[in-house]
């Protein structure tokens, strides 16, 4: 099981099966006098309190109205079903394709005013082309085992960029120099992505830095890519699934991240030559 599984989900559901219990408690009943009530083995109960089963919706309104706090059951539904949201395998994101993945997205992007994030080997999703898109979001496709519908993908990855030129959003994208010369596509994909880069560069709403292979004594190591949407929710990128944190003190640790790695990035003419030299690189 994924490290972020095993803490942050884990964590989330621990929540749960606590104020679960708080409720039990507050109703003065044991264990196995709430599971009489609710109709279950005794040890379910005890399950439920230690982590061990997550509770269904149904369980926890039985629960709830086995201790006679039925008003408090939504409440605890809602952050149940956070808990299990929090990791969602691609596969399950992905299974009617990846065009509707793209447009999921979309009002999220459009309400965030501060995005800042962090790519470690693709270039990030909002200041891709339509053919690097297309070879990348073919590629995962394949590799996933979900429907083939790059084309209307590619297309509405394109449309989620136009949030680079409307209303007054910021973004400040950190990418590792690496992400400039892994090869996705062929040459001609490569440095058309490339020289789109440098024009990105140029946006008001845009800051794009590169952080060099050269930086020196890294305050902070090459880590998964990630977004952060306004210090309220981070997304985290692996290869069986994303990973949404909304925890203060999780969304404050990609926080110091991102701020560390910044430390090391070079913009402006800088980033300019390393792009303009990936480029080369090509040729």
């Amino acid at each position: 099981m994924p490290s972020y599984q095993s803490s942050s989900v884990e964590n989330a559901r621990k929540a749960v099966a606590a104020r679960l219990r708080e409720v039990r408690l507050d109703a003065g009943l044991k264990g196995h006098e709430l599971a009489a009530r609710c109709g279950w083995h005794k040890s379910k109960v005890s399950r439920i309190e230690n982590a061990i089963t997550p509770p269904s919706d149904a369980d926890i309104r039985d629960w709830c109205a086995g201790c006679g706090a039925d008003d408090q059951a939504p409440d605890i539904v809602a952050t149940s079903r956070t808990a299990d949201s929090m990791y969602l395998e691609w596969k399950r994101l992905q299974r009617t394709g990846l065009r509707r993945l793209q447009e999921s997205r979309v009002p999220l992007y459009e309400r965030t005013k501060l995005h800042r994030g962090y790519a470690s080997h693709l270039v990030p999703g909002l200041f891709q082309t339509p053919a690097y898109a297309a070879a990348l979001l073919s590629s995962i496709s394949r590799f996933h085992g979900t429907p083939n519908d790059t084309a209307e993908a590619v297309d509405a990855r394109m449309s989620r960029a136009r949030v680079l030129h409307q209303g007054t959003h910021r973004f400040a994208l950190l990418v590792e120099e690496a992400v400039l010369r892994y090869q996705v596509g062929d040459p001609e994909t490569m440095a058309g992505q490339l020289g789109h880069l440098l024009s990105v560069m140029s946006l008001p709403a845009v800051s794009l830095g590169i952080i060099p292979f050269a930086a020196r004594e890294r305050g902070m190591w090459t880590l998964e890519t990630f977004d952060i949407f306004d210090d309220q929710r981070v997304h985290v990128e692996l290869l069986t699934a994303q990973v949404t944190l909304t925890a203060p003190g999780e969304v404050g640790m990609y926080v110091k991240a991102w701020g560390d790695l910044q430390k090391m990035t070079a913009y402006g003419a800088e980033a300019r030559t390393l792009v303009t030299a990936a480029i080369d690189a090509l040729r």
